[in-house]
Formats: structure tokens, C-alpha cells, sequence
């Protein structure tokens, strides 16, 4: 019987340096998946890694060596640090564990930011980097798709990806709230901390193209612009910027307000009045309260964007309890997949050897009669087909529905001596895991075997 193991380290049970060590040796050496021969009784395996967790998802019929085998592979890749710091850090999920903490995963309940929809690109990119590599196979090749199905069915079915949980996040997704959309929309970033980066990520996944950074840290402007496709602007000429923009977003760390009363008033007029929002997460304030008081200008605080976030996160949570349901649901559906490829090898077995019986008896019967017509042989051909078919019906289906309990190693052995299925070691001679066929094609005979 095969074992499904995941292992791995994330932002709850490792640290950022820890995390950050093993993704940079990752970039900068072999990918693991490459060295997977050096791993004999590892028979599948996934890689995941991003910035906020690595994990290895493999297959074995051996649990104990195949962990201890990428339980080394994983410290050559830290460079051999003692092995206690690294066991301190990782997890090891098993069988249905490993197959429910998967979904998870790819339905972002097991993020940093629960519901952020980066994960599920990044577990499509890996599946493809795993089968270029050729160590995914039947097992977790099914698995994998389905972790894609499951997320999204809990983006559809819940509204889990919908609710801002992050003050910068919260002040795009205002900004786009106040204009319908941003596409064409000008915006002015003020200061070019953590706060002003995040924000200018959404901006741009929100289709901004119109981008000014303005620090008092020119250096530290022209960095973030780069990244940004976007301007600058020297900080001593903030006013000057707000001639143009239509959102304003500041985040610097300015004991004092930057932008005042008087300095927006005037503005407004070679504005011609053009609406002109402030979105103000600093603290201390940037904007003078009494910059409100314009006409059509907007000021809102980080008191205005927390109430929001404080309210999505609670949403947030009440979704995820929904996207718990539905994956425990679909584990589940896993599961009864996951049982019946212990008796697969013995419907496989079963079928063969009736049809080479039945081959074998067609050429006997065709050479004593020569005189039989194309369509005659065919017609036989169809009807010993159609027999044997209906007289493995019943055994098939009755070793499907003992697939799902305890016992059905039982029934598969007496199946196997019954029909004498065994090669000489009491195993039946068709195996899922050690057959030379191709993943595609091995899902295709499960496929077919479970009609």
C-alpha cells in the first residue's frame, strides 16, 4: 500500500530567515524535482516553494525511508544545518491529512492573508515544473487537478477573496469603490515605505498606468518608480502633483502633516474643482483634517480604512467556515477515489487475463474454420467480447463496492486465488504504481475501470 506524505515549513512554524534561506538556495541550485533518482523510495513527488512556505508533497510504499530520504534533501539544500533547527520547523502531513491540508492550501485558508488568490498560480506553475520533470504520475496528478477544482469552487461558492484584509489593499480597493474603475485614473503615492509598496501592487493589479512616487528620500522614490513604471517627483513639489492626480495616497512617517488646507485650496482652482481624493494611512496624519472641508475633495483616514478591514476580516472568517465544509467534503470524495486503487491491479488482472483467454480461443477457433467471411469474424470477435464483459460485470462491480472497507484486502485475495491471478509471489501481475505507463495514460485506465 502506498503512502501520501507532505512535508513541509510555512510562516507559522518557521521563521522568515529560515523560509528565506531554503528559497533562495532553491533558486540558485538544481531544481529538488531534478534530483528525485536519487530518492529510491520516493515514487511521486511536488515541489512548493514561495515565499511563505516549501513543501514537498511525494508518494512512497515505504513511508519511514522516503521521509528520512527528503528530510536530507532538504538540509543539503539549507546547507546541512543541524538537523534539530530544521525538525523545530517542519510539519509532516499524512495520507488524508496531507490531501486535506492541500486543499487548503490551494483555496489560500492556510495563507498569511486568508483569501489572497496568488497561491493558486503558484501551486499551477509547480504542477507544471513537476510534470516537464516527469514525478508526477496517477496519483498525484489527480490530486493536484483537484486541489485546482477545489479552489475554485470555494472562490465561487464563497466570497472568501472578496473582503479587503489589509489597510493598503483596503485603500485601493476604495479608490476603485469611489470610481467604478481605475483604468485611465492618475495616481499620486506619498512616501515609499512597505505601505505605499503594497498599495502600488494593487494599483497595478487594478490596472493603474499612472503612477507618481514623491519621498523625501529621492533614492528611495526612484527605486520604487522603477518597479512601478512609474514618475517621480521632487518632494519640495508635492503641490505641484496634486495639479493632475485624482487619488492621492500618503503613507510617510511625518510627525507633521504634509499636505495643508491652504496648499490643496489653491490648487483646486487650476483643478477647475476636478473631484481630488485623499486616502491618509499614515500615522500621525499627512493630510490636515481640514482639508475635508474643500469642495469636491475626499479625505479618508486609516480610522476610515479599519473599520473596513476589521469588518472584512470578520467576513473573511465566516467565509473561510464555508470553504472549511467544502473541502472536508471533497477530501472525503478523495478518499473513496484514494480506495479504490488498492483493488485496481486486480480488475486490471482480472480483465487481462480474460481477454487473453479469449484471444487465444478466437485463434484457435478462427484456424479451424478458414472459411469464415471478414464479417462473420467480426461478429464472433463482438459477441465473446460482449461475454466476457457481462460475465466480469459482476465480480468487478462487487470488488468496487468492497473497495471502502477494512476488509477488502480480504475479498482482493480471494479474488486473485479464485481466478489465479497471482505471478508466482501471490501479487496480481498489473500494479498502478510500478507499470511504465504515462501518467496521462494511467488516468485514462482508472478512468474506464471506474465507469
Amino acid at each position: 500500500m502506498f503512502n501520501l506524505v507532505l512535508l513541509g515549513m510555512n510562516h507559522k512554524t518557521a521563521p522568515v530567515e529560515i523560509r528565506e534561506r531554503l528559497a533562495v538556495s532553491c533558486q540558485q541550485h538544481v531544481s529538488p524535482l531534478h534530483l528525485m533518482p536519487r530518492l529510491p523510495h520516493v515514487d511521486e513527488m511536488f515541489f512548493l516553494s514561495t515565499c511563505n512556505r516549501v513543501e514537498f508533497l511525494f508518494t512512497s510504499r515505504d513511508h519511514d525511508l522516503a521521509l528520512a530520504e527528503v528530510k536530507t534533501l532538504l538540509l543539503d539544500y539549507l546547507g546541512n544545518p543541524p538537523a534539530s533547527l530544521l525538525e523545530a520547523h517542519l510539519y509532516v502531513h499524512e495520507n488524508l491529512q496531507a490531501v486535506q491540508h492541500l486543499f487548503r492550501v490551494s483555496s489560500s485558508l492556510d495563507s498569511m492573508v486568508v483569501g489572497e488568490p496568488q497561491i493558486l498560480g503558484q501551486l499551477k506553475a509547480a504542477y507544471r515544473e513537476a510534470t516537464e520533470c516527469h514525478t508526477v504520475r496517477v496519483i498525484l496528478n489527480r490530486l493536484l487537478h483537484k486541489s485546482f477544482s477545489v479552489a475554485k469552487r470555494v472562490r465561487s461558492e464563497t466570497m472568501i477573496g472578496s473582503h479587503a484584509v489589509s489597510i493598503s489593499y483596503a485603500a485601493v480597493e476604495l479608490a476603485r469603490k469611489i470610481f467604478g474603475e481605475l483604468k485611465g485614473k492618475r495616481v499620486l503615492l506619498v512616501g515609499a515605505g512597505e505601505m505605499a509598496e503594497l498599495a502600488a501592487e494593487h494599483l497595478l493589479a487594478q490596472g493603474v498606468r499612472h503612477m507618481t512616487v514623491t519621498n523625501r528620500t529621492q533614492e528611495r522614490a526612484f527605486e520604487l518608480a522603477r518597479r512601478f513604471k512609474a514618475d517621480t517627483i521632487p518632494f519640495d513639489h508635492l503641490g505641484d502633483g496634486l495639479r493632475t492626480t485624482d487619488i492621492v495616497l500618503t503613507s510617510t512617517g511625518s510627525p507633521d502633516p504634509i499636505v495643508s488646507y491652504q496648499n490643496v485650496k489653491s490648487r483646486m482652482r487650476e483643478r477647475r474643482n476636478r473631484p481630488l481624493f485623499f486616502i491618509d494611512i499614515a500615522v500621525p496624519r499627512d493630510v490636515e483634517p481640514k482639508v475635508n472641508e474643500i469642495d469636491n475633495v475626499y479625505v479618508y483616514d486609516i480610522d476610515d480604512l479599519q473599520g473596513v478591514v476589521d469588518l472584512n476580516r470578520e467576513d473573511r472568517k465566516r467565509e473561510a467556515m464555508k470553504a472549511e465544509h467544502i473541502i472536508t467534503e471533497e477530501t472525503l470524495k478523495f478518499q473513496n477515489w484514494l480506495e479504490t486503487l488498492e483493488v485496481v491491479p486486480t480488475i486490471i488482472a482480472l480483465r487481462e487475463k480474460a481477454e487473453t483467454i479469449r484471444a487465444s480461443e478466437l485463434q484457435r477457433t478462427f484456424t479451424q474454420l478458414p472459411d469464415l467471411s471478414l464479417k462473420e469474424r467480426h461478429a464472433i470477435e463482438v459477441l465473446t467480447g460482449s461475454i466476457v464483459k457481462k460475465l466480469l460485470h459482476d465480480p468487478i462491480l462487487f470488488l468496487k463496492k468492497k473497495a471502502d472497507r477494512d476488509s477488502k484486502e480480504l475479498f482482493v485475495d480471494y479474488t486473485q486465488q479464485l481466478f489465479n491471478l497471482s505471478d508466482g509471489n501471490g501479487i496480481a501481475s498489473s500494479s498502478l504504481t510500478d507499470s511504465p505507463v504515462d501518467a496521462k495514460n494511467e488516468t485514462k485506465m482508472l478512468k474506464n475501470i471506474n465507469k
